[in-house]
């Protein structure tokens, strides 16, 4: 009779003793019946999913299982009734009180058999959490080789791997654009350094790059040349650290072949180079000897009389000019660097008083103010006034205005320029006036470029000569 009673004891014991641990873990006891009917629910589900356990009792579990899920859930209750030796963990969505869906892991033990649990034992957790971890990070695997695949921008991946003092660098990934620009794939370089890829000197080079940016611990720009084709040569590289536990893992990199512009760049600064020398040799070798002869021309002109004296006197000065107009040519093209706050009323008085405009009349129908490089605009608005002058007579009317909101016009009342020649008029050497170099609107042109500006004639409100100039961003009234 004792040992019964201790026995006993031990069953009441352990059952209490499981009792209290369903009751009280988060992770959800279930028992369901072959057909899935609900037999038993830990009160954990009050907490978990907001139900009273009775709520559930009597109900295929099936009813508040997502109708997608279902399926799933069915054959794995199906698996685990064939082999009850083997569990089965199945993870669908269930329907919580509030009617929103909770992503539930159930590992299911078939426990038919065994005596104490009549039924398949259900142990349930909520997954939700991890579940929208999930599907962010799979959203954004799947962006990431989206860009990877298709931006078209080459991007590579480095490992950054720190050991001791030192830190080593290994290629991980190519993306398809830089694989297409390069004929280097992911494959040739994974796992390899930058040494071993592209040998000891270009690899250094990159290296120090890497190592900068690890060092700066935030992205870096810079302009790299790294030979791996005729056409590919120079790049201009984005590096950016990735940290993981606020340690630099990887390096992304974002580069575009600029071989072209570099090239192009070199080509120019050459041509450049060469224009500053004939400018140079224009200023000093040829200049000189010109005012020698103006200064004897002038002197033999006082003290003998000829009819060679006053034309020799005119092509000096005609050459004088040239020289004037070639230098300015030369010099004024360069692109912009600086600017300052200009306004045209200043800027049109100033310039008009240096022109040698008889009775002809400037009128100033806008005031405005904008930016620009005020030396080089003068060359602009005097040889326009000039041209004014000269092709449109002493008395001609010259005006002044906006064009538009980022835009200004100057323009006369005399003879126009026909449409077929409006193109022509600013190539250099052309010349409609009599002794005129033919290099003005060819300045003026130049000028109005290098301001990132452009330049267009047309019709004049009284049928004269109208040029407008279209300011854009970089010239905006200010």
């Amino acid at each position: 009779m004792g040992d019964d009673t201790t026995l006993q004891e031990q069953h009441e014991y352990g059952s209490d003793l499981y009792r209290t641990l369903v009751e009280e873990v988060n992770d959800l006891a279930t028992v369901v019946e072959t057909d899935g009917t609900i037999t038993y629910v830990s009160p954990a589900v009050t907490r978990v999913l907001g139900y009273d356990p009775d709520e559930l009792v009597g109900h295929e579990g099936y009813e508040f299982v997502h109708p997608e899920d279902r399926e799933r859930n069915a054959d794995a209750l199906e698996a685990v009734l064939s082999d009850p030796s083997e569990p089965e963990t199945v993870e669908v969505r269930f329907r919580h009180a509030d009617g929103s869906w909770r992503w539930i892991e159930a590992t299911m033990r078939n426990r038919l058999d065994d005596g104490i649990i009549d039924g398949i034992l259900l142990s349930s957790r909520d997954i939700t959490e991890r579940k929208e971890y999930e599907l962010e990070a799979q959203e954004l695997a799947e962006e990431y080789e989206a860009l990877l695949n298709n931006v078209e921008d080459a991007i590579f991946l480095v490992n950054v791997e720190e050991g001791g003092d030192s830190v080593q660098f290994g290629f991980e990934r190519l993306s398809p654009s830089y694989e297409r620009q390069t004929g280097i794939t992911t494959e040739d370089v994974q796992g390899r350094t930058p040494r071993d890829v592209f040998g000891e000197k270009q690899g250094s080079e990159l290296e120090a790059n890497y190592h900068r940016c690890v060092n700066a611990g935030e992205p870096i720009s810079y302009q790299e040349e790294l030979r791996v084709g005729d056409g590919a040569r120079f790049w201009q590289t984005k590096l950016a650290p990735v940290l993981s536990d606020a340690e630099i893992t990887r390096l992304v990199g974002v580069t575009r072949n600029v071989t072209d512009r570099v090239e192009r760049e070199r080509q120019l600064h050459q041509q450049n180079e060469l224009l500053e020398e004939f400018a140079s040799v224009i200023s000093h070798d040829l200049r000189n000897p010109l005012n020698v002869a103006q200064g004897r021309a002038t002197l033999l002109a006082e003290q003998a009389e000829s009819d060679h004296l006053d034309p020799l006197l005119q092509a000096l000065d005609r050459m004088e000019a040239i020289v004037e107009d070639t230098l300015t040519l030369a010099r004024q093209g360069d692109t912009i660097s600086e600017t300052e706050s200009i306004s045209v009323t200043d800027l049109v008085g100033k310039c008009w008083a240096t022109v040698d405009t008889d009775d002809a009349t400037i009128e100033v129908i806008d005031e405005m103010t904008f930016q620009g490089d005020h030396d080089r605009l003068r060359h602009v608005f005097e040889n326009l006034f000039r041209n004014a002058v000269e092709h449109g007579g002493s008395d001609v009317t010259v005006r002044v205005g906006c064009h538009g909101k980022k835009g200004i016009y100057v323009e006369d009342d005399g003879t126009g320029i026909p449409v077929e020649k409006r193109e022509s008029v600013f190539e250099p050497g052309h010349s409609s006036a009599r002794g005129g170099t033919g290099f003005g609107l060819t300045i003026i042109k130049r000028i109005v470029e290098a301001h990132g500006w452009e330049l267009s004639v047309t019709d004049g409100t009284d049928g004269g000569a109208r040029f407008e100039f279209e300011m854009g961003k970089q010239g905006e009234f200010v």
